[in-house]
């Protein structure tokens, strides 16, 4: 909530958001807030308030498979074994030594080996390049300078969730391209595209027949790519594969074809490299990746790169028909110890696998014990609005097959007739009733006759089915912003684990039974595993001294302390601004509404003598106060009515309109998209809102809060670092650059009405040096899903001619955070968004030095400190990090709610030459800069913010569109970026755009 600076931005279980972030004041800071943060169980980020639940873990077995196959695997098993105990294993190499197994080969290798010339003479092999730094490759990650940080004074021993992975470096893994048709006879409309789950079944049936032992000694990517152990028989082959046992065979063409060796000897080379120039193997490391999944993908639930098991004692049952179900994430990471596989655990929600009677009872609380039923029109628009979209299979007879529901019968199914083929008239139709036809053709009577029937027609094929014989298909996923608040409050409480809980859940995982490593697969490609976590040193850096004002107006040090936060009691602002002009926008009540109005008086009282304690110099009395309600809040039309009424009827110039909402968090309401939008990019106004049901309990730390934000929106300064930041401490001007891509999702409301809807690029920057906690932001739309930001040169260019008009000088050192990429991107960072950054700049007599950062959330690595949270500043860049790139994890937050996670921050270029200490600790303390907390946060300033701003016109593009606005109509524009007008979008209005209003 927006003015609380603790509005959750610790938390990766926030609502509305996909990532946490860390921020707090006092007490610490909950979920939720200004940017409609989502739910996402699976980034949390060890949130500042509230409590976790304990959940019970599943008890899996620990051990591999065993079995014959010579010493190796010989070795193997033992070596499994003993790690089960806690004793070291020696099976296999673990990819920087050699290997150690004995003297035994495993058949499957041995065939692999024996075709390997062959191979070699009829694959057209694709190899890296192995030219030096920079030949036809452009830009590359910068190797580590140093061994890494030395300054932390603390060392404190954590476990990681990283098992190390042991591998032969021999070993070649054979890739096939599998592509699968269905074999069209002479129909109409026929459909030659198969199914993810067709492909598995055709790809099943193939191995089964073609080769019997195929399918422990391969894995498929689901789509077009299987690693084999061994050779299998390639060529086109024509297979009947049959749903179910009453679905008519269908036939598929199916083309194998051998397309690549991959000899694990590059990866092995690439791990014991220091040279940045030696590509990264992704084609390897897929495949590992692959081969790692290949029994989970069999055993479990599949969402995303999410895994989720079958079994009861997993469930939580959340009511009306939804469950919740823990589970695990994966990733193979090749890091300084070797390669790793990194597991993490992860929480999602599901609709529960019921049949459709059962489940819509859960749904609604409706009782079927009454089979003459039948549904009112209200029950009957609820159910198919539930049940639309859906996937249902069917019980009357017997098949996989999986339809989806498009929606509900007008008439019940005793009513209901269709046509079917006449058997006495070979070019007729006669139309047969429902009951009839069941009773005849499966012998099924309809009990519940009076409901109707589900729609599963598809392709213009009938298909009407009583509800009573579907069920619904398992793991469809529910969406988390749709639970109810007491749902909300049970997923937090699962989703949320304590360290140990979650330390515990993660290493059971690893040994379970339908868990990674469980399978004959790796046995037949000479895979293993350590089953102990990782155990590495992390230094803790400490926290930089800040800048503040006494009670008398003095400047003075300030050492945050107590998990690194602070207040301000007996403290005022470094810099206060003159609030003359600020007014009440009140859609908490009505005008009838007494009680209300005492509220909120004191609440003005409140807040004006709280503000002027703080150095903020807040005119008494507000111009007006405005009265309304939720109901106006709700209608884009009437906020805007009510907004230009106000704007026009104000002769003082309005600077703060401070707009308290009933309950809910502001960001959660549509109507403070409309309020934003308005209020920002039309009249050049500064908004704060605020829940009247908390600040009518004038909360200090609340109060504030609000202080604070209002300031810093305002363009004052409310603490700045006492002294500069290492690595730049001469006396040229440094700018700090944040910038990254907000992405329409699936459930996004543009995303349902308008396939065009566009990213929206941000970049935030620093407009004061020394201090560094004033930000400038652009925003710019661009084609959809496209996560390079086609004008970072521009928006760059502007926001240093900002400065300049500021400042009187152009930065001379600039210092770039780019969030929201992965591993794949930084070439597309590097070579093309760097690229266009320096074209851009870049002048006569101009040409700044830059260094390149990349700020990753979306990790899976945690760490463990004797079952707690680790403390702020807390810092590891040995042992799981890259192998020579520049990388570190800096966990810079306090959690006290669930498990902590580090960012991981990539440096990619660097022409200030920074040392590991340097950097780390410069990151760090800027995390103290956030301007609205009181605590560090957990991602660095400049991207903080410009993940806040690209989300922000996210929201001024969803009410632009909803609205109805004359410029909407560009929006069908969004087709590609060449047909943008982007005169049209939504521009924040001039009096804001140099300040930090979105705070």
């Amino acid at each position: 909530m927006e003015s609380q600076a603790h509005r959750g931005r610790s938390s990766g279980y926030s609502m509305g958001r996909d990532r946490g972030r860390g921020v707090g004041s006092g007490g610490g800071g909950g979920s939720g807030g200004n940017r409609n943060e989502r739910l996402d169980v699976q980034q949390n980020d060890g949130l500042d308030q509230g409590n976790g639940s304990e959940f019970r873990c599943s008890r899996g077995g620990g051990r591999s498979g065993s079995g014959g196959g010579g010493g190796y695997l010989a070795a193997l098993k033992r070596g499994i074994e003993q790690d089960n105990l806690g004793r070291p294993q020696n099976a296999v190499s673990s990819g920087r030594n050699s290997s150690e197994g004995g003297g035994g080969s495993s058949p499957a290798i041995d065939d692999v080996n024996q075709v390997a010339a062959d191979v070699s003479r009829k694959v057209e092999v694709s190899q890296p390049p192995k030219s030096s730094q920079g030949q036809n490759r452009g830009r590359v990650p910068i190797n580590r300078p140093d061994g890494g940080g030395r300054l932390s004074e603390k060392q404190r021993s954590l476990l990681v969730n990283h098992f190390l992975v042991k591998f032969d470096p021999d070993v070649v893994i054979l890739q096939y391209d599998i592509d699968i048709i269905r074999k069209i006879e002479s129909k109409p409309n026929a459909n030659s595209k198969v199914s993810k789950p067709e492909k598995l079944l055709v790809k099943n049936e193939y191995l089964r027949r073609q080769f019997p032992t195929g399918m422990s000694a391969t894995a498929y990517d689901g789509d077009k790519n299987i690693y084999s152990a061994i050779r299998l028989p390639d060529g086109v082959f024509e297979l009947a594969v049959s749903k179910g046992e009453d679905d008519r065979p269908q036939t598929y063409i199916c083309t194998i074809k051998l397309v690549k060796r991959l000899e694990l000897k590059e990866l092995q080379d690439y791990l014991q490299s220091s040279n940045s120039a030696l590509p990264r193997p992704r084609d390897i490391l897929q495949a590992l990746d692959v081969i790692f999944k290949e029994n989970l993908s069999r055993t479990r639930i599949q969402i995303g790169k999410s895994f989720y098991p079958k079994t009861e004692e997993e469930k939580c049952y959340l009511g009306r028909g939804i469950v919740a179900l823990r589970g695990l994430q994966q990733s193979l990471k090749p890091t300084s110890q070797g390669l790793a596989l990194c597991v993490d655990y992860s929480v999602n929600t599901f609709l529960e696998q019921l049949p459709v009677i059962n489940f819509l009872g859960e749904r609604f609380g409706m009782s079927f014990g009454d089979k003459k039923m039948s549904l009112t029109p209200d029950g009957k628009r609820n159910i198919e609005d539930a049940m639309k979209n859906l996937k249902v299979t069917v019980k009357h007879r017997k098949t996989s097959q999986k339809f989806v529901v498009v929606g509900l019968r007008e008439l019940s199914a005793k009513n209901e007739k269709f046509p079917i083929d006449d058997p006495k008239d070979p070019n007729g139709k006669k139309e047969i009733g429902m009951q009839k036809y069941y009773d005849s053709k499966y012998g099924k009577k309809i009990a519940y006759e009076n409901l109707p029937c589900l729609d599963l027609s598809r392709n213009g094929k009938t298909n009407y089915v009583p509800m009573e014989f579907c069920e619904l298909v398992e793991a469809q996923k529910y969406p988390k912003e749709e639970l109810d608040k007491e749902q909300q409050k049970m997923v937090r409480g699962l989703a949320l684990a304590k360290p140990y809980e979650r330390k515990n859940y993660i290493c059971l995982s690893v040994k379970a039974k339908d868990g990674p490593y469980s399978s004959e697969i790796f046995k037949h490609f000479k895979l293993g595993i350590d089953f102990n976590m990782t155990k590495a040193t992390g230094g803790v850096l400490n926290p930089p001294g800040l800048k503040i004002r006494d009670q008398h107006g003095n400047e003075t040090h300030l050492t945050p302390e107590n998990n690194c936060q602070w207040n301000f009691s007996n403290k005022k602002v470094l810099e206060g601004k003159k609030v003359d002009g600020w007014g009440i926008l009140d859609f908490s009540g009505s005008l009838r509404d007494i009680r209300r109005s005492y509220e909120l008086s004191a609440f003005i009282k409140c807040l004006v003598q709280r503000s002027r304690e703080l150095g903020i110099h807040m005119k008494e009395e507000p111009l007006f106060i405005e009265r309304s309600n939720m109901q106006v809040l709700e209608n884009p039309h009437r906020v805007r009515s009510i907004l230009e009424k106000i704007h026009k009827e104000r002769k003082e110039e309005l600077q703060v309109l401070l707009c308290p909402v009933k309950e809910c968090r502001p960001g959660y309401h549509p109507g403070y998209k409309s309020l934003k939008r308005i209020c920002e990019t039309e009249l050049g106004i500064v908004t704060q809102c605020c829940r009247s049901n908390i600040a009518s309990k004038l909360d200090d730390h609340y109060v504030v809060n609000m202080a604070l934000q209002i300031n810093l929106k305002m363009g004052g300064s409310n603490f700045v670092l006492f002294n500069r930041l290492p690595g730049l401490a001469d006396n040229r001007h440094v700018m700090f650059i944040g910038a990254d891509v907000n992405h329409p999702t699936g459930k996004d409301w543009e995303s349902r009405q308008d396939l065009e809807s566009p990213s929206i690029a941000a970049v935030t920057a620093s407009m004061n040096w020394p201090a560094a906690n004033k930000y400038s932001s652009r925003i710019r739309p661009q084609k959809r899903r496209t996560e390079r930001i086609l004008e970072f040169g521009s928006m760059c260019l502007e926001l240093i001619q900002t400065y300049a008009r500021i400042n009187k000088v152009k930065p001379e050192k600039i210092i770039l955070f780019r969030d929201g990429v992965g591993k794949s991107q930084f070439d597309m960072v590097l070579n093309e968004e760097l690229a266009d950054i320096k074209s851009a700049i870049c002048s006569e007599g101009y040409s700044p030095t830059i260094t390149l950062v990349v700020a990753q959330k979306r990790h899976q690595t945690r760490f463990f400190l004797q079952n707690r949270n680790v403390e702020p500043g807390t810092v590891v860049d040995r042992k799981i990090v890259h192998p020579f790139e520049f990388d570190f994890y800096l966990c810079s937050h306090h959690g006290i709610l669930g498990t902590s996670k580090a960012t991981h921050y990539h440096v990619l270029w660097d022409e200030h030459s920074f040392t590991s200490d340097q950097l780390q600790q410069m990151i760090y303390n800027l995390c103290y800069t956030f301007a609205p907390s009181t605590k560090p946060v957990s991602l660095v300033p400049p991207v903080y913010y410009a993940d806040t701003v690209a989300y922000r016109g996210r929201q001024y593009y969803e009410d632009w569109v909803k609205s109805g606005s004359p410029a909407s109509s560009a929006s069908s524009g969004f087709s590609s970026h060449a047909s943008f007008d982007l005169s049209r979008f939504p521009k924040v209005h001039s009096k804001l755009e140099d300040l930090t209003f979105f705070a």
